[in-house]
């Protein structure tokens, strides 16, 4: 025989709430395969492109200087941490709008592919950060030509007599 059980309003509430927790302590997968984790402060903004031979990497930080910024490549997983610094006014002032964002931030990504660590290049540009990272030799496409035989080649020759 089934037992019934009450149906539980609270109880459902707490379900929901356990999965919406796991949710966003997961990092997030998008859909070209890298893994965005959750960024610590407030958000870095990324650009992730890839081409044959790199992975392409643009970071919008204006007013960061590129001095204080630290970018780490282990296992696949590219980290940059930075912060910014406040302006620190002695007077007082009624602000209107203040949407700037400072303190410190963090933003990790693990590549789909292994990158050459010891290759990638950096630049700094107009408060864009372009990390370079190209893929190591044995990830990059091959072009694998097919020979004839020499079966093939005689009775080509055949065929122009």
């Amino acid at each position: 025989m089934n037992a019934l059980t009450r149906w539980d309003p609270f109880r459902e509430m707490e379900t929901f709430r356990e999965a919406m927790d796991r949710m966003f302590d997961e990092p997030w997968r998008s859909r070209s395969g890298l893994w965005l984790q959750r960024s610590e402060g407030f958000p870095l903004a990324l650009d992730v492109a890839e081409d044959d031979s790199d992975y392409i990497v643009k970071a919008s930080m204006p007013g960061v200087d590129p001095d204080q910024v630290e970018i780490t490549l282990t296992d696949n997983v590219l980290t940059i941490k930075g912060e910014t610094k406040s302006e620190q006014d002695t007077e007082e002032k009624n602000y209107h709008v203040r949407e700037r964002r400072f303190g410190s931030f963090m933003r990790s990504v693990t590549l789909p592919m292994p990158v050459d660590a010891d290759k990638v290049e950096a630049s700094h540009e107009n408060g864009v950060l372009t990390l370079r990272l190209p893929k190591t030799e044995a990830v990059k496409p091959k072009r694998i030509s097919v020979h004839k035989t020499i079966s093939e080649q005689a009775g080509k020759n055949l065929s122009q007599k």
